[in-house]
């Protein structure tokens, strides 16, 4: 389950239609969308022609779709929502919850669409500005996306919702600092009773932690969030990149183990493979790998897919590097976003195609710090010829990732060996 289906839940987590009950004894252990779920069905029961609880209970099941990673609850949500339309057809809220599914489901173009209407009818619903925003940034139109998520902070200053999409905006736009300061404001701003929106938001923290080499802090924030809600499958995919860092190889892939457990997804298989490749355990490695891409291939046609990952898997490990073009061509036609402009770029360089590659290099236009992005864009313009920006990419790689760091720092000294070789050869021809 990709990013843009969490930050989504942030949104509805506030917005459901029925006011909440004391909690009895038997549900202090479920969960705050098991909760929400269990109120929606009692209010089903005591009036079946109630349309708003099956509203809210859609809600309930996609807020569990999160906690879970188990896409069957935006099944069961999109149910719910039916005979919602079958009691109140059209009704707002129900339409409004169908853009948001759209969204969880990928389906970005036909979720901007729907939620661009639904704002004409009504301009002032904080909401909606919150999906414009989601549905604009995995499209790659982030100056819409950045104008909606200030129309949600204009209209309703420091809610939640709009203050994670702002963090996550900054982050793209490479403010990490910034970003942090939004998040720790809606950690701030979230009932201690939110265990998994408050752990959601730590991760988030944590990430960008390790995003900027802050590896000790991105620790203490990922198990703080599994501390707050045991088993998040968010949460232990960033520990596991901690453990990473730390060339704690083994216990990664013990948590990827757990994650996958948790979340069975292929894009989760690709990074326990990638895990056990660097554990050293070859084997399990490609087993890893081959269910990886069997279970990436059933999904690669439809909307909410891996093909990022597959593309990786086909151009770094696979050597089919005409596949991994064929994919990224294929998202591309699709989405704009800085990752998918990544593995398009990437999916020319191992083809051979460098001049159009380093055309493609985009992905860093908007101003995005990530390690993986820069890396590649060092390997693409040395590849294209363009010593000064190889140089300048694979620096800021080297900074941001230990891991890639002894790799980077070998290419730098490569590069300037190279230069240096060039000098001594001028001055010769010159005497």
């Amino acid at each position: 389950m990709k990013r843009i289906a969490a930050l989504l839940l942030l949104v509805v987590s506030t917005a459901a239609g029925f006011a909440q009950s004391p909690s009895a004894p038997a549900e202090t252990k479920l969960s705050p969308a098991e909760r929400n779920m269990a109120q929606a069905k009692k209010l089903i029961e005591k009036n079946p022609k109630d349309f708003e609880a099956y509203n809210a209970l859609a809600l309930a099941l996609s807020r569990r779709a999160r906690e879970t990673s188990d896409v069957i609850f935006y099944t069961q949500a999109e149910e719910a929502l039916q005979k919602s339309f079958a009691i109140s057809p059209d009704n707002f809220d129900g339409q409004r919850i169908h853009v948001w599914l759209l969204l969880g489901k990928h389906e970005f173009a036909a979720a901007l669409d729907a939620a661009k209407k639904l704002n004409q009818k009504m301009p002032d619903d904080v909401m909606l500005y919150g999906f414009l925003t989601d549905a604009n940034v995995e499209l790659g139109n982030y100056k819409d996306a950045e104008a909606a998520a200030q129309w949600m902070l204009d209209l309703k200053p420091g809610n939640t919702p709009g203050l994670t999409r702002a963090a996550y905006l900054r982050e793209l736009f490479g403010d990490i600092d910034g970003s942090l300061d939004l998040m720790n404001m809606a950690y701030q701003s979230t009932p201690p009773s939110e265990v998994e929106d408050g752990a959601w938001i730590v991760t988030q923290m944590a990430h960008l932690k390790l995003a900027t080499g802050k590896i000790d802090e991105a620790e203490k924030l990922s198990q703080q969030a599994l501390a707050m809600f045991p088993g998040y499958h968010y949460a232990l995919g960033n520990l596991a990149k901690v453990r990473i860092q730390q060339k704690r190889y083994d216990e990664a892939v013990e948590l990827l183990k757990q994650r996958y457990q948790a979340a069975a997804h292929a894009e989760s298989l690709f990074d326990l493979a990638q895990a056990l490749q660097l554990a050293g355990r070859t084997e399990e490695a490609k087993q890893a790998f081959a269910e990886f891409e069997r279970k990436s291939l059933l999904e690669t046609n439809r909307a909410d897919n891996s093909n990022h990952e597959l593309i990786f898997y086909y151009a770094d490990y696979a050597e089919q590097p005409a596949k991994a073009l064929e994919i990224a061509k294929r998202e591309y036609a699709r989405r704009h976003d800085v990752f998918t402009l990544d593995c398009y770029a990437w999916a020319l360089h191992v083809n051979g195609q460098n001049e159009e590659a380093h055309k493609q290099i985009k992905a860093l236009a908007v101003g995005i710090r990530d390690a993986k992005l820069f890396r590649h864009a060092g390997e693409i313009a040395l590849a294209a010829g363009d010593r000064s920006a190889a140089e300048s990419y694979l620096r800021q790689s080297a900074e941001l990732n230990a891991l890639q760091s002894e790799q980077d720092r070998a290419a730098l000294a490569g590069l300037t060996q190279s230069a240096a070789g060039r000098v001594t050869q001028q001055r010769n021809h010159q005497h």
